[in-house]
Order: structure tokens, then sequence, then C-alpha cells
């Protein structure tokens, strides 16, 4: 970003900044959801997608239902939300890559089934075909999957999805955590 020239007192400085790309406005934003049943502590991911896109997701599994979820924008974690017992699985976005649509069934206290469906026309299947069925999709054609919301527990209660477009889907270079966390390793 260049900035115009600025007229002020002497010794007056300018300072000018511009947002990374993937914190441009949104184009269209919209949101599914609530789907679920009762039960669990609300959580919100909406803080994580100032990190950029979505580009893994955490799933852990049990022979029930959804026991947990994290989500991964850019190279930061989302807070882990759920139980604690099952099976991990774990799936990675390509480069450029991202969720475009979810569906899945819940019944009275959790979800039971969840699959995300990408820009590439992967498939990433969870859970068991149990229960009431539910369709999440953004209402725009270029929107894709922002970040997660819902209620938490023993399991995934119920989850909503919230879709908006980014200007650019990649990622800024990765800084390293320490530098990200405010520490530089002297002590």
């Amino acid at each position: 970003m260049e900035c115009a020239p600025q007229r002020g007192p002497p010794g007056a400085v300018v300072i000018c900044f511009s947002a990374p790309e993937f914190l441009q406005p949104l184009s269209c934003s919209s949101h599914s959801g609530e789907y679920g049943g009762y039960g669990g502590n609300h959580f919100s991911h909406s803080g994580n997608q100032l990190d950029g896109p979505i580009t893994a997701i955490r799933v852990l599994t049990n022979w029930n239902f959804i026991v947990g979820l994290q989500v991964r924008h850019c190279n930061q974690w989302s807070d882990y939300v759920g139980g604690r017992a099952g099976k991990l699985e774990e799936i990675t976005l390509h480069l450029g890559e991202s969720i475009t649509q979810a569906y899945g069934k819940y019944g009275l206290h959790c979800i039971h089934k969840l699959v995300f469906i990408t820009s590439q026309g992967r498939q990433f299947v969870f859970g068991r075909d149990h229960g009431y069925s539910f369709n999440a999709a953004p209402l725009c054609k270029d929107a894709v999957l922002h970040y997660v919301s819902g209620r938490a527990g023993r399991c995934i209660h119920a989850l909503s999805f919230h879709w908006g477009s980014y200007t650019r889907r990649t990622c800024r270079p990765c800084v390293k955590d320490e530098a990200v966390r405010g520490t530089t390793g002297d002590h």
C-alpha cells in the first residue's frame, strides 16, 4: 500500500498500513445451523478466522458419534472442543483448497456423522450414518467455510457453519510459533 502525501504539523509522522489480503472485507457471508441435539457448552472459533483460511481439521470419533473437533487456520490450531475418548483423524487441505459444503447426521444429544466437501471435489467422512440429516452450504457461489461454532461437552452436541469469501485463499508465509506467541527463546 502506498501512502498519499499528508500535510501535518512539522515533525508529524504519517503511518500507513494495510491488513493482509485474507483479512480484507468479505464480499459475502452467511451462516448455516445450528444443527444437532441438546446439551453442551457453547463454543465459537470466530476469532480463528483472523489467522487465515482453514488448512486442516481434526475430528475425534467413537463407535457412535463425533466426540471432538479442532480446526487449523493457516498454521494456528483452534482450541479443541468436545470429549477425550475416541479415534483421532486429521485431514489436510491442499494449497488453495477450501471447505465448500458440510453435511451429516445428528441425534437427540450428539452429532453422529460429519462430511466435509472441498473446492477440489474431495470428501472427508467422519462418524456413523445414523439420525436426522443436515446439509450446510454457503448462500454465495464463491463463499467457503471460515469457522465453526456450536455446543460441546462429552461429544459435539451441535454445529453451526459460518461462510464467507476471501480475496485470497492461501496463507501468508508462516511465522515460527515462538514468534507468534511473542517469545524469542531468550530467558
